[in-house]
């Protein structure tokens, strides 16, 4: 014989604080980079790399140019002469190197 037993459990939820899904949290964090563009001194501080190093590993790289070039229709501005800067689309570039972290630090140790 199946015996069941019903619990009813309260647990108080800190002022200042909600519970939302996880596809909400991602809509507002995805939502708060919208028509946001980064620097290359704000994509430096993001990633904790110099400009040195992510032109080297990422923005001059074949494999990635073809992709994140604006010419290529991406979401990088590589300026084209001194005077210019580096723009970045950030949600595109947010989402790029969270699904490139394998490829961009593979044999960096």
């Amino acid at each position: 014989m199946k015996q069941n037993l019903d619990v009813s459990l309260s647990i108080p939820v800190p002022e200042g604080l909600v519970i939302i899904s996880e596809v909400e949290l991602k809509e507002l964090q995805n939502n708060s980079l919208k028509g946001v563009y980064w620097s290359m001194r704000d994509l430096e501080k993001r990633i904790n790399k110099k400009q040195e190093w992510i032109k080297r590993n990422i923005l001059l790289k074949q494999e990635f140019k073809k992709e994140i070039d604006v010419e290529y229709g991406g979401f990088v501005y590589y300026p084209d002469g001194s005077g210019q800067s580096w723009s970045f689309q950030a949600t595109k570039m947010a989402a790029f190197l969270e699904d490139n972290f394998h490829k961009i630090f593979v044999n960096r140790r």
